[in-house]
């Protein structure tokens, strides 16, 4: 509420920027009386996203909160839950358990084009309608497809980790050698210098 708007009879709430974390009910009191009861709601964001056959498939978490994930197959009947995302905790139906994990989104990995569909994000809560994914594996008339989404296979991003913890072993290691190499060094000059001030 801003305060000139306030003084000039302007009882009114703005939400800058509202996100999904500012969904809530919002209550006017005046007096101890209730006076209006507002929820704020969200509509859902729709992405339409396009996956080559063999890439994973990334379904960004826009809330903390649980939230189910329902698959429709647009030529067939909707499979319903597929996962249930839970803070950092993911549980999926068996035939996608060995395809999905969490990090900071759910990855589903393997995409074929029997997985294209609807992918929509759901408040456990609320049953608010979080996000649409309109999935298309492939293209629809065969040609090349772009990469819309980063290609962030666990395989290759295991491979980069091990890769980058040797690298930090090796240098660590080189530090440590250096690091002796100066103390012997200095203790090496200490006794030269104590040698040389004896005899003078």
């Amino acid at each position: 509420m801003i305060h000139d708007q306030y003084l000039k009879g302007d009882l009114s709430l703005t939400i800058t920027e509202a996100d999904f974390s500012q969904r809530d009910w919002y209550t006017c009191w005046c007096d101890d009386a209730d006076l209006c009861n507002v929820r704020l709601q969200i509509h859902p964001v729709n992405i339409l996203v396009q996956v080559k056959p063999g890439k994973p498939l990334l379904l960004k978490m826009e809330i903390s909160d649980p939230v189910d994930l329902i698959y429709k197959d647009p030529n067939g009947p909707s499979s319903g839950q597929i996962c249930e995302v839970d803070g950092r905790s993911l549980q999926c139906k068996p035939e996608y358990t060995q395809r999905a994990s969490l990090t900071s989104v759910v990855r589903l990995r393997r995409m074929t084009p029997s997985d294209s569909g609807v992918y929509t994000v759901i408040d456990k809560w609320t049953d608010d309608v979080i996000q649409i994914y309109t999935v298309t594996v492939g293209s629809a008339d065969g040609s090349e497809l772009n990469d819309d989404q980063p290609d962030l296979d666990t395989d290759k991003g295991a491979a980069v980790l091990w890769l980058v913890a040797v690298i930090m072993a090796v240098l660590v290691a080189v530090i440590v050698v250096l690091a002796m190499m100066i103390v012997q060094l200095r203790r090496e000059t200490q006794q030269l210098l104590m040698k040389i001030g004896r005899k003078k």
